[in-house]
C-alpha cells in the first residue's frame, strides 16, 4: 500500500509476525478468560508480595541506618533510593497505592539528600513508619486523598527536607 504525503511517496508495510498469526489462529482462550487468568495470577502473587514488601522494608531500613551513620555516603543514599524506587514501582501494580505514595515521597527526599540537602533521620523514620501503616490490609488500597493527614504530612516533610542550603549543592 502506498500513500502520498506532500511531494514524497511513502510505502507502508504491515508486519505479519508469528505472534499475530498465533493470536488469530482458531482455538485458544478468549480475551476475557485470559484477563481473568492474569488477574488470578496477580491475586496469588499478592500473598507473596507482603513478604516481599517486608523484605524490601528491612533492606531499606538497614540502608537508611547506614545513611544515618554517614549522611555523606552517596552509595548508601543511592541504595536507599533504589529500594524505595522498587517499592514505588511495584506497589501500584500490586494494589498497594499507599505504599507507592510513601515510596514516591521517600524517593523525593532521598533525591534531595543526594543533591545536598541536610540529612534528617526523623524524616526517614517518619517514612518508615508510614510504610508500616501502608502495607496493612486496612490501608493498602487507600489513595492519599483518603488519608489526608498522612499525605499532607509526608508532602510537607518532602518540601522541608528538599531545601538545599545555598552553596551546599553537590551538582
Amino acid at each position: 500500500m502506498a500513500t502520498k504525503q506532500g511531494n514524497s511517496e511513502a510505502n507502508i508495510f504491515y508486519a505479519d509476525t508469528r505472534f499475530e498469526r498465533m493470536a488469530r489462529r482458531p482455538g485458544g482462550v478468549s480475551r476475557e478468560e485470559a484477563i481473568e487468568r492474569a488477574q488470578g495470577a496477580v491475586e496469588e502473587l499478592k500473598t507473596d508480595f507482603i513478604a516481599w514488601i517486608d523484605e524490601q522494608y528491612n533492606e531499606l531500613s538497614t540502608t537508611l541506618a547506614d545513611v544515618a551513620r554517614n549522611p555523606a555516603d552517596k552509595a548508601a543514599l543511592e541504595r536507599a533510593h533504589q529500594k524505595s524506587a522498587y517499592l514505588r514501582d511495584v506497589g501500584g501494580t500490586m494494589g498497594y497505592t499507599l505504599v507507592t505514595f510513601v515510596a514516591t515521597t521517600l524517593c523525593d527526599v532521598l533525591d534531595a539528600y543526594i543533591a545536598g540537602a541536610p540529612f534528617d533521620k526523623n524524616v526517614t523514620d517518619c517514612h518508615m513508619d508510614a510504610f508500616l501503616l501502608a502495607r496493612t490490609d486496612e490501608y493498602r488500597h487507600m489513595r492519599p486523598q483518603e488519608v489526608p493527614e498522612l499525605a499532607k504530612g509526608l508532602l510537607r516533610v518532602v518540601e522541608v527536607a528538599s531545601i538545599v542550603p545555598p552553596g551546599d549543592s553537590t551538582e
